[in-house]
């Protein structure tokens, strides 16, 4: 989840906040439609209707707001799929809703899918090493791996190994979305609904 603190450790106002949600809209745009390598502050401001300055003002650099977009954008993830697991009480339950609720929630995201994707693929760190590498998921695979280990211990799953399951979990869900958005007339749902299919078969006792 994003932070509402400050560098300085004061709480931002809600207007801060507010322009910080506008930048980081408009550079999910920006990247979406021109890639990330095109995607300078100035054309994001401008997409935004601020000055460059503004931009600098918020975020000390390009870097600090692509990370910014990847952080709302997982925050919103969780938030939505987080809020249609509550109250589950099945380990099956609890993953194809995981699987569902994703797509669902990405379905009307596409520019936001579109600029994670160029972001993974091109922000780099001070020893050129990618920002979002595998090792970036390790969050979500621990996760994942709780759901599976609930199963096995509930007795609906078999016995498996639970981080093997969370990293094929986690990669089906991420080459979905990446097929989705190559190929725009791709059923999204049905696809989600498949793979729920796929996992719960694989996993069942």
């Amino acid at each position: 989840m994003r932070s509402e603190i400050g560098p300085s450790g004061k709480k931002r106002s809600f207007i801060e906040e507010a322009r910080r949600a506008q930048i980081v809209a408009s550079a999910v745009e920006v990247i979406a439609e021109v890639g990330f390598a095109q995607a300078s502050l100035q054309r994001i401001a401008a997409h935004a209707g601020i000055s460059k300055g503004v931009i600098s003002y918020h975020f000390e650099g390009k870097e600090k707001l692509m990370e910014e977009v990847v952080e709302r954008t997982y925050g919103a993830i969780t938030e939505n799929v987080v809020a249609r697991m509550e109250g589950l009480t099945t380990a099956t339950e609890l993953l194809r809703t995981h699987i569902l609720a994703v797509a669902e929630h990405m379905r009307g995201h596409r520019a936001q899918l579109r600029a994670l994707g160029e972001i993974f693929a091109n922000l780099r760190t001070s020893d050129g090493r990618p920002r979002y590498g595998i090792k970036a998921n390790e969050e979500i695979y621990r996760a994942l791996e709780e759901i599976y280990r609930f199963g096995q211990r509930s007795g609906e799953f078999r016995e498996f190994d639970p981080r093997v399951m969370a990293i094929t979990h986690s990669s089906a869900i991420d080459n979905m979305f990446a097929y989705w958005v190559a190929t725009p007339d791709h059923d999204l749902g049905a696809h989600a609904e498949e793979l729920a299919d796929l996992f719960e078969r694989a996993c069942r006792a």
